[in-house]
């Protein structure tokens, strides 16, 4: 299991990122300041740290003149919207900046982005009797091979790392299609409808009124 270690001095803003971040079936450990994040980084090992910048006893920026010999990636979250601040963290070494306020689903993207840019996606995904390969991209069902398309498997593998959240329509057509969303388009409902066909996921994957989808069930990811 991946550990991240996640530094933010609002604890609403921190149990929020903890608690989505341990339904995505990550690890997450929590420091409220500079100095607690710091000796956590000595006692422990990260994959990732979710750094705020404006923290008390030492901010963000000074805290990566000691992460960065660690080579720990670390995504800056912070409501420093000046372009100058978001230069500065990306030279010091960061490996993305995502502005306040932002949406998880939007962080939850970008922490497997970075985490798969350092080799440490999960290989296997699995809910229940459907499992994905993500190095292969092959899909299986109780061991027998199903065939998808290209986005119908992309947005498989967006449903199995966002298990139990209701993902909304625009951000899935965001994620799996890219551009904007026209609120009149279909795609997304029918590429949910092909997919819960072929998975027979008629009991799991739910439409939520007014918003998208969410898969509900439980989900197991292979051991890291």
């Amino acid at each position: 299991m991946y550990k991240i270690l996640a530094v933010e001095d609002s604890p609403a803003i921190l149990n929020l990122i903890r608690m989505s971040l341990e339904d995505a079936g990550y690890l997450c450990v929590c420091a409220e300041d500079g100095v607690q994040a710091a000796d956590l980084l000595e006692e422990r090992q990260f994959d990732l740290v979710l750094l705020d910048v404006m923290l008390p006893g030492i901010d963000g920026f000074e805290l990566m003149d000691y992460i960065r010999p660690l080579g720990i990636p670390v995504i800056f979250l912070t409501a420093k919207t000046d372009v100058n601040d978001k230069v500065k963290g990306l030279r010091l070494g960061a490996e993305d900046y995502l502005t306040k306020p932002f949406e998880i689903l939007e962080l939850l993207a970008r922490v497997e982005t970075v985490l798969r840019r350092y080799g440490k996606e999960a290989r296997l995904l699995r809910f229940e009797d459907v499992e994905a390969d993500t190095l292969s991209r092959t899909v299986r069902k109780a061991g027998i091979p199903v065939k998808l398309t290209v986005k119908e498997y992309e947005l498989l593998l967006l449903f199995l790392r966002n298990p139990g959240i209701a993902l909304f329509r625009d951000h899935i057509y965001q994620l799996v299609w890219g551009g904007e969303y026209s609120g009149d388009s279909r795609t997304v409902d029918l590429h949910v409808q092909r997919l819960r066909k072929k998975l027979q996921w008629e009991g799991k994957l739910f439409a939520v009124y007014k918003i998208g989808y969410r898969l509900e069930g439980g989900r197991e990811r292979e051991p890291r």
